[in-house]
C-alpha cells in the first residue's frame, strides 16, 4: 500500500509541474483515476492528494464552471496543502467574490437646512438606522474574512472595510448629537456641519470600496451570450452549425435597418423543432428567445410555454380564450407548444377542440393586432410533427422551411458527457471504471422512443446518488473522497434478484418438445458467444433471431415464445425481454392509411422484447381492399430498421404459414428459424396435467390415472395442453361438489386428491 501510495504521488507531482511548465494538463479520466486510488490509500492528510483535486477544480474551470463545486475542491485541496500559494489566491477571489454588493444601498438621505423640525428629526432618524444596519453587516463580513498574513487583495479589501466601519461608527454618533440639538430652540451649526462632513466622508469610503472591485477584472462574473450558451451543450453539432448561421442572418439583417436600408418582408421567426424526448427541444427554444432579444428583434426575452392541456379548454369558446390568453403574455416573446401534433389527434371528435387551437393560433398570427408582435416555436416527435403540419396547410406556411431543425439522438458517449457533467453539477465525481455500468444502464432503457435522452442519463445519475447515500454506513467514519465518487455498485440494481438462467430451466422442464429445446439451447449457445466476440472487440456473425412456430393450437407455442424472449435478454440481447402477443386484429385498420401506423404503434409496445403474431396467416389479404398486405409491407420495413432490438415470431399452421411467406420475398427471407411444435402423446398430456395438479397442490389418484391413460387413447383430442389444463380445472369442480355433499370425507386426505370419479363426469 505504501509503494502504491508513492507512485500516485509521484504522478500527481509530475502533473503539476508539466501544468506549470507547459500550461498542459492531464485527462480528467486520468485524474479520476488516481482520485479513486487515492480513496484506498491509508493516509488522507497528504500535499499531494491536496494538488491533485486542485488539478480536478482547474479542469472544472476550464468548462466555465467556477460554481460551487469548484470552490469546494478548492477549499479540501487548500486544507491538504495550505502551502500551495496558487490554490490560496484561486480561495481568495472567492472571499473577494462574496464582498460585491455589500456595499449596494449605502447612501444616507439629504440634509436640507431649510427643512422643519420635524422633517429634519426624521431624516436623522433614517441616517441612524441606516448606519447601524450597515455598521454590523460590514463587522460581520470582517469577521467571516480570512486571515492572511501577506499584503494581498484580502488584507486590503480588510482595510477598505475597516474605514468603511469606522466612518459609518462616525456618522452614527454625529446623528445622533445632530438629533439631541433639535429637542431645543435652535441647534448648532457646528454639529450640523459635522454631520454632512461624515457623510461625504462615508460615501467617498464607498466609492473606494466599490472602485477596488471595478479595477480587478478577475472578480467580474462572466455573463455567458445565448449563442456561447448552445455551444458549451453537449453534441447537437449540426444544430448549433444553424443556430450560428441564424444569428449571422439576423445580426446582418438589423445591421441592414440601422444603415437605412429597408425590408421587403418581415423576418419570420416561426420554428419547428422536432426530436425524441430529452434532445434539447425546450432549451433550444428558450436560447432563441434570448437571441431574438439579444439582438433587438423582440422587446422582451419571455418564452411563455405550453401543451395541449393549457390550449384546448373542456367547452365551446374556452380554447379561443385560453389560446387568446397565452398569446398576450408571450406579446414580445415567443410562444412555445411542446408536442404540438398532440392538438391534431386521430378520429378527432366534434367535442375535441384542439383543431379550434390551431384556426385560433393561425388567425391570431395574422391578425393586424398580434402579426409580427410574437414568435410562435412549435415541438415534437419527427414524424408526428410532419404529419401534423401536412395535415394543416395554413399553419405549415407559417414555418419556412430554414427553420425547420431536427434535433437527433445523443450518442453513447456523449449521453456519458452528460452523466459527468450532471454528476459535477450535484458535486459528485463518476470514476471511469463506473463507465461500464453506466453505459449498461443507459442501455437498458434506449429501447424505443420513449427512451428521454438527458432526460433519462440525469434520472440514472439520480438513482445512483440515491443508491450510493442511502447505502452509506453511519456507524464507519467517512473521508471527503467517500462524498465525492460514484462508484461501479452505485449503479447497479439492488432489487436485482433474478437468477439469469431461470428462464431456460424453465424450459427444460417443460414437457416434451425435445427438438424444440434442443434448436433454442442451440440458439443461445450461439447467441452468448456472439455476445462475447462483440464484447471482445472481434467481428461478430449477424444475427437472425426470427422465428416461424407451426403447431397445433395447445401445443405450447405461446409459452416457448416468452421463454424465448427472456432468454434472449439474459443472453444481452433484448433489453426486456417482455411478450407482446398480437393477431391481426391488433395490425388491420378499417380504412386507408391507418393499417401501417397501427402496425408501428404494436412494434413499439414490443420493442426490446418478442413479438409474437398468433395466427399470422390471417395476415394474407382477401382481396384489393384487404389491408392485410399492408401489415405485412410495414413488418418488413419495422424488422430492418429495428434489427437486433425486435424479434418476431409468426404462428399459425404449418401450410398456411408457407402461404404467408411466400406472399413477400423480403418478407421470407427475414426469418431463418422454423419450429414445428408436435401434438402431445397420451404420456405427455398425463404429465401436463399432473404438473398443473402439483402446481395447486393436488395429486392424482393411482387408479384415475390408469382411467385416463385408457380414455385419452379412445377420444379425439382437440388442444392439446390446453385440453388437459382445461379438463383439471372441469375436474376440479366436480369433486368439489362432490365433497360437499360427502359429509364423510377427511378434508387433510380427501380434499387434496382427485379420483376417478371427477374425470368420468367430464369425459363421460
Amino acid at each position: 500500500m505504501a509503494q502504491m501510495n508513492e507512485h500516485l504521488r509521484e504522478q500527481v507531482e509530475e502533473w503539476e509541474l508539466i501544468y506549470r511548465t507547459k500550461g498542459e494538463m492531464p485527462s480528467k479520466d486520468s485524474l479520476l483515476n488516481v482520485l479513486s486510488a487515492a480513496g484506498h490509500t491509508y493516509s488522507q492528510e497528504e500535499e499531494w492528494k491536496g494538488t491533485l483535486l486542485y488539478l480536478l477544480a482547474l479542469k472544472r474551470a476550464q468548462k466555465g464552471k467556477e460554481d460551487s463545486f469548484y470552490y469546494l475542491l478548492l477549499e479540501q485541496a487548500g486544507a491538504l496543502a495550505p502551502d500551495k500559494q496558487d490554490i490560496q489566491r484561486k480561495l481568495e477571489i472567492k472571499s473577494l467574490n462574496q464582498l460585491k454588493g455589500l456595499l449596494d444601498g449605502l447612501t444616507m438621505p439629504t440634509l436640507r437646512e431649510t427643512d422643519n423640525r420635524t422633517a429634519k428629526r426624521n431624516v436623522a432618524m433614517e441616517i441612524i438606522d441606516k448606519a447601524e444596519r450597515f455598521e454590523h453587516r460590514v463587522d460581520e463580513t470582517i469577521k467571516g474574512l480570512p486571515l492572511q498574513e501577506d499584503a494581498g487583495s484580502i488584507h486590503e479589501a480588510r482595510d477598505l472595510l475597516e474605514s468603511v466601519r469606522k466612518q459609518l461608527k462616525h456618522v452614527r454618533d454625529n446623528a445622533r448629537s445632530y438629533q439631541e440639538t433639535l429637542s431645543g430652540n435652535f441647534h448648532t451649526v457646528t454639529v450640523y456641519e459635522e454631520l454632512k462632513r461624515a457623510i461625504n466622508n462615508l460615501h467617498e469610503e464607498r466609492d473606494r470600496f466599490d472602485a477596488f472591485f471595478g479595477s480587478m477584472q478577475a472578480f467580474k462574473d462572466a455573463e455567458l451570450s445565448p449563442l456561447e450558451e448552445l455551444r458549451g451543450m453537449v453534441g447537437l453539432n449540426e444544430i448549433k452549425q444553424r443556430v450560428s448561421q441564424l444569428y449571422d442572418f439576423l445580426t446582418y439583417q438589423k445591421s441592414r435597418l440601422e444603415m437605412g436600408f429597408t425590408k421587403s418582408n418581415d423576418i419570420s421567426l416561426n420554428m419547428i423543432l422536432t426530436g425524441n424526448p430529452g434532445t434539447g427541444k425546450t432549451t433550444l427554444a428558450r436560447l432563441l428567445a434570448k437571441i431574438y432579444y439579444e439582438l433587438g428583434i423582440l422587446p422582451k426575452e419571455t418564452i411563455v410555454e405550453a401543451d395541449r392541456s393549457k390550449l384546448v379548454g373542456a367547452y365551446v369558446g374556452q380554447t379561443e380564450e385560453n389560446v387568446r390568453k397565452l398569446v398576450e403574455e408571450a406579446i414580445g416573446g415567443v410562444l412555445f407548444i411542446d408536442e404540438a401534433y398532440s392538438l391534431k389527434r386521430d378520429g378527432q371528435q366534434g367535442s375535441d377542440y384542439g383543431q379550434t387551437v390551431i384556426d385560433t393560433l393561425v388567425s391570431l398570427m395574422d391578425s393586424a393586432e398580434y402579426s409580427g408582435k410574437f414568435a410562435v416555436i412549435l415541438a415534437g416527435y419527427p414524424d408526428e410533427m410532419r404529419q401534423f403540419l401536412d395535415s394543416n396547410p395554413g399553419l405549415r406556411s407559417r414555418f419556412p422551411q430554414f427553420n425547420f431543425m431536427e434535433l437527433p439522438d445523443y450518442s453513447m458517449e456523449e449521453m456519458k458527457e452528460i452523466a459527468c457533467l450532471f454528476a459535477e453539477d450535484n458535486g459528485y465525481f463518476i470514476e471511469p471504471d463506473a463507465y461500464p455500468a453506466l453505459e449498461k444502464k443507459v442501455e437498458h432503457e434506449m429501447v424505443d422512443r420513449s427512451f428521454g435522452n438527458a432526460r433519462t442519463v440525469k434520472a440514472i445519475v439520480m438513482d445512483a446518488i440515491f443508491q450510493k447515500g442511502s447505502g452509506q454506513n453511519k456507524d464507519n467514519e467517512h473521508t471527503f473522497l467517500d462524498y465525492l465518487l460514484l462508484h461501479s455498485e452505485d449503479f447497479s440494481d439492488p432489487d436485482s434478484t433474478e437468477e439469469p438462467d431461470e428462464p431456460f430451466h424453465e424450459l427444460m422442464n417443460l414437457v416434451g418438445l425435445d427438438s424444440i429445446k434442443d434448436e433454442i439451447k442451440k440458439l443461445s449457445a450461439f447467441v452468448r458467444v456472439q455476445q462475447e466476440r462483440r464484447n471482445a472487440g472481434k467481428k461478430v456473425v449477424p444475427i437472425q433471431l426470427h422465428a416461424v412456430f407451426t403447431g397445433n393450437p395447445g401445443t405450447g407455442k405461446t409459452t416457448v415464445a416468452k421463454l424465448y424472449s427472456e432468454i434472449l435478454r439474459d443472453c444481452g440481447l433484448l433489453k426486456r425481454g417482455h411478450l407482446i402477443v398480437a393477431s391481426r386484429a391488433d395490425f388491420v385498420a378499417g380504412y386507408v392509411g391507418q393499417t401501417a401506423i397501427k402496425t408501428k404503434r404494436k412494434i413499439q409496445d414490443a420493442l426490446g422484447g418478442v413479438l409474437f403474431i398468433d395466427e399470422a396467416y390471417s395476415l394474407l389479404s382477401q382481396s384489393n381492399s384487404d389491408f392485410g398486405a399492408e401489415v405485412v409491407n410495414t413488418l418488413v420495413d419495422e424488422m430492418t430498421k429495428h434489427n437486433e432490438n425486435l424479434v418476431v415470431i409468426l404462428a399459425g399452421y404449418p401450410k398456411e404459414m408457407d402461404e404467408l411467406l411466400a406472399s413477400n420475398p423480403g418478407f421470407s427471407s427475414r426469418f431463418k428459424k422454423f419450429m414445428h411444435f408436435p401434438d402431445y402423446t397420451v404420456r405427455e398430456l398425463l404429465q401436463i396435467m399432473k404438473n398443473y395438479m402439483h402446481s395447486y397442490q393436488y395429486t392424482l389418484h393411482e387408479e384415475a390415472e390408469g382411467y385416463l391413460m385408457e380414455k385419452l387413447e379412445e377420444i379425439n383430442i382437440d388442444g392439446n395442453g390446453r385440453f388437459a389444463i382445461n379438463l383439471v380445472d372441469s375436474a376440479i369442480q366436480y369433486q368439489a361438489q362432490r365433497l360437499m355433499t360427502d359429509r364423510n370425507a377427511d378434508k387433510e386426505d380427501d380434499w387434496s386428491v382427485l379420483v376417478r370419479a371427477d374425470f368420468e363426469h367430464v369425459l363421460e
